[in-house]
């Protein structure tokens, strides 16, 4: 059994949709970040960064903070969706680092700057939009080349795409990036994807372009 401790963010999500995607037992502990559950101690204890999502493994007694780590070590654990040929796990994990350190903290920056805080920072807005817009230009292009971010669907996909899922909360028309609208709405079909968002909290659905 896997006890995961988060709430309904793209980082959160990653991990229930992994879990989902792998089919292992788990029991979802919501932490809300709305209430600063997140620094309860006993919180603290599993995760000493003040941040979901976390997951403590029953069988193994391990205890990983941090998204990425746990999608890895998930992969590990189930030998799903992280090849070990050398060139595909390579190629993944560069993909999954290119989330980890590029999309997810930028379109993080978006929703803050732009979403949340309107028109009380120019210039913090007008960086963060172009950033955003570069990166979905890079991973448009990168799906133009393959159907899935590191050729088969993998955890840099489950890494990556709930970040897209709050395109409307970056202001951007997926039209434009028809590469990135094809990726994302044929993963939104999965039923793991399906489950996986709902985790801890019901939502009212993945939002959908037009």
């Amino acid at each position: 059994m896997i006890d995961l401790y988060t709430w309904s963010t793209p980082n959160g999500r990653k991990v229930s949709i992994m879990l989902e995607e792998c089919g292992l037992p788990y029991a979802a502990h919501a932490v809300d970040i709305n209430k600063d559950e997140q620094f309860k101690p006993d919180f603290l204890k599993i995760s000493p960064n003040n941040r979901i999502p976390a997951i403590v493994d029953s069988d193994t007694g391990i205890a990983i903070f941090e998204s990425g780590a746990i999608l890895m070590y998930l992969a590990e654990k189930t030998g799903k969706f992280w090849s070990k040929e050398p060139k595909a796990h390579w190629h993944t994990m560069q993909w999954l680092m290119w989330q980890m350190g590029g999309a997810g903290p930028m379109l993080g920056q978006v929703h803050h700057f732009v979403k949340f805080n309107a028109g009380k920072a120019p210039y913090a807005e007008e960086r963060f939009l172009k950033e955003a817009k570069r990166l979905y230009g890079v991973l448009d292009k990168q799906l133009a080349q393959t159907p899935f971010v590191a050729g088969e669907y993998s955890i840099a996909d489950m890494a990556i795409w709930p970040w897209i899922s709050r395109y409307e909360w970056q202001g951007i028309d997926l039209a434009q990036y028809p590469n990135v609208k094809r990726w994302y709405v044929e993963i939104a079909k999965r039923p793991a994807v399906q489950s996986g968002y709902d985790v801890p909290v019901k939502q009212p659905g993945i939002p959908l372009p037009a």
